[in-house]
């Protein structure tokens, strides 16, 4: 039968369908075409995919490199735009400029993202922070680490950087020259450019123009001042991140100090000194004192096999259990340095280094106070005076020498790493005769060096040590964890060294140890030995070694929690040395009215009890919102001292 039969049969029309079949294809024809023009868009514009893809890649993998940061994730929208207007720029000049002008710009674009890239990786993958402009000076300090430093860097880092690579030379060779120099659509392209930086900071939310303490939980307020460079990176990306971190650390004018900060800073120093004594005070009056800077010596390295000289002392010292070492910025160790000598750790909310500092007066240093009690104040170390401005430092400090034993060897011996055994520090004649032969009484300030990167056997001081425990060519192979404890065993030897050296020249029960370490051990490479061992998850990784030392001094183990900036006033009440505690940015440990604080770079602090991040507890007991809020004004306020009185040198005219 027909189709006609079949309708006229069934009394049926298809008049309905004919049109419903109509409005189908229809309706597929524009899901085709729509379709079509997502395709034809990405054909059409392939080339500029091209040339964006290997900026956004980095941008992405660097940001979620720090997906511990709690803080703005990888997703959110305005990291992305600034990305995306900056890598637009790029892409811009490179097709707009005439001829190959635009290709080698868009190479040199790439080539110093590229290193940029790999900067940030390489470094937030051995100190979870990103890397500021201000550590260039710091640079020879760290140049030879870094050949160990890049070998360990996770894999994917140096996969994702061969695949950008590939889409920057594929991009690169496949693009197209301009026939003529296009000015008018490279205006356009800066305008549209210039319009969207504007835009986006405003898209974060307001500032707080008067920064509170829980600032730094609007993303407007961390894009606008740009102290902390982790969320920092987080909240703009690579590029915005890069341009903004160079002009601060070199372009930025000076600041003057405003009425309000002026007005802070002195309510502070011309308040009445409200310290009393305590049953501690004076106890250790008139002793000599040596200053022992542990290198990398974290808790779970000080053991009776390990290190039986530091046990012993340890356990016969009041022993502050729950020490901080805080980090702030590059050169950890003299960081720590700084904030013993001076009270003062280095900026928090802006970055700046040690090298800054170092025309600052500073009138109540450690070396100063005890100068006035007519002790002679030295410090020394295996590396020369050039290294961190060391000599430069301890001067303006009050010192009355550094001694670096690389200034003293003859080319041959400094060719020789042996110098670099912390054993080295007492065997040395100059040395020996410098800390223990004067006839007055002094402060020696000694600095460890052996357990430093790399932990390894195949070079540097970890072949040696290795070396003079199995003998050469019979090394086995050891672990990072291994090689650290042969080196922490070296310092170790250093400080039986010393112990008989006081007792050789009769110093022994005279003579007070004040021991800390510089840092927890972040040089490690494999970040899960410290997982063994200690908190890891948050700042409280920076728990430490420090303990204070004499023959006749009980034994007692203090758990207040404390810092690096409560060493030097503890050390001048235990001293019965005079000094305004205004002056610091720590009080005396031992003090009856102490109240327990350790802060840290990104303004999380712990009180023993309860550590807060974010305005809020992570780890240990839950306190109440109005504690947080209190105990969290005060941090803040410390750290305002802290980087003000840096910024404007406002210690010069207080002595």
């Amino acid at each position: 039968m027909s189709l006609y039969g079949f309708k006229r049969k069934h009394g049926l029309s298809f008049s309905g369908l004919g049109s419903s079949s109509k409005m189908y294809s229809d309706f597929y024809n524009k899901s085709s075409y729509k379709g079509s023009s997502f395709l034809r868009f990405i054909a059409s514009h392939k080339m500029e995919i091209l040339m964006f893809l290997p900026f956004f890649i980095m941008d992405l993998s660097i940001r979620i490199m720090g997906y511990k940061i709690d803080f703005y994730p990888a997703y959110y929208i305005q990291p992305n735009l600034f990305t995306i207007i900056w890598t637009g720029l790029f892409i811009a000049l490179a097709k707009y400029l005439k001829g190959v002008i635009g290709k080698i710009f868009y190479l040199l674009m790439f080539i110093i993202s590229f290193v940029m890239f790999l900067t940030n990786a390489v470094y937030y993958s051995l100190t979870n922070f990103y890397f500021n402009f201000s550590l260039l000076e710091l640079a020879s300090e760290g140049s030879s680490y870094i050949g160990d430093t890049i070998k360990h860097t996770p894999v994917y880092v140096y996969i994702i950087a061969l695949i950008v690579v590939v889409l920057a030379v594929a991009a690169t060779i496949n693009m197209k020259k301009s026939e003529k120099f296009q000015g008018r659509k490279l205006l356009i392209s800066f305008i549209v450019f210039i319009c969207l930086h504007l835009l986006i900071p405003v898209t974060m939310g307001s500032g707080n123009k008067n920064l509170r303490w829980n600032s730094f939980k609007k993303a407007r307020n961390v894009y606008n001042e740009f102290s902390d460079s982790n969320k920092s990176m987080k909240v703009s990306g690579l590029y915005e991140y890069t341009v903004r971190n160079f002009y601060i650390t070199f372009l930025k004018p000076k600041e003057k100090i405003s009425d309000s900060d002026r007005k802070f800073l002195k309510n502070i120093y011309e308040a009445k000194d409200e310290k009393n004594p305590n049953k501690y005070t004076g106890m250790l009056k008139g002793k000599n004192v040596i200053f022992l800077q542990l290198e990398g010596m974290d808790e779970w390295l000080l053991t009776k096999k390990n290190t039986p000289n530091l046990y012993k002392l340890k356990n016969e010292s009041i022993d502050f259990t729950d020490h901080y070492s805080i980090y702030t910025g590059g050169g950890s160790t003299f960081n720590s340095e700084f904030a013993v000598n001076t009270g003062f750790t280095t900026p928090i909310s802006y970055n700046e280094n040690v090298y800054t500092f170092n025309k600052n007066t500073f009138n109540n240093t450690m070396a100063k106070l005890f100068k006035k009690e007519g002790y002679a104040v030295n410090a020394f170390h295996m590396n020369s005076s050039e290294f961190y401005s060391r000599g430069i430092n301890y001067k303006s400090w009050g010192y009355d020498n550094y001694y670096g034993l690389k200034d003293i060897l003859d080319s041959k011996d400094k060719n020789d790493l042996s110098y670099e055994l912390d054993r080295k520090l007492i065997e040395n004649k100059t040395f020996y005769n410098k800390m223990f032969k004067g006839s007055e009484r002094f402060v020696d300030y000694i600095i460890s060096y052996t357990p430093h990167t790399p932990f390894t056997t195949e070079k540097e001081v970890g072949k040696l040590v290795a070396e003079m425990k199995y003998g050469k060519g019979k090394i086995p192979k050891l672990s990072e964890e291994q090689v650290a404890d042969l080196m922490v065993g070296e310092t170790d030897y250093m400080v039986g060294l010393l112990m008989q050296a006081l007792k050789d020249n009769n110093l022994y029960d005279n003579t007070v140890i004040v021991a800390y370490a510089d840092h927890y051990l972040y040089t490690i490479n494999d970040k899960s030995v410290l997982g063994k061992y200690k908190e890891t998850d948050n700042n409280l990784i920076n728990r430490t070694p420090f303990f204070i030392w004499s023959s006749d001094m009980k034994a007692e183990k203090i758990d207040r929690t404390n810092m690096q900036m409560n060493i030097l006033p503890t050390v001048l009440n235990l001293f019965g040395i005079d000094y305004n505690s205004n002056y610091y940015i720590g009080k005396d440990i031992l003090s009856n009215d102490y109240s327990p604080l350790a802060f840290f770079a990104d303004s999380s602090w712990y009180d023993g009890n309860a550590y807060v991040a974010d305005g809020k507890v992570t780890n240990g007991v839950g306190i109440s919102k109005t504690q947080i809020e209190k105990k969290s004004s005060i941090v803040s306020e410390l750290i305002k001292k802290n980087d003000l009185t840096l910024k404007y040198d406002f210690l010069k005219d207080y002595k």
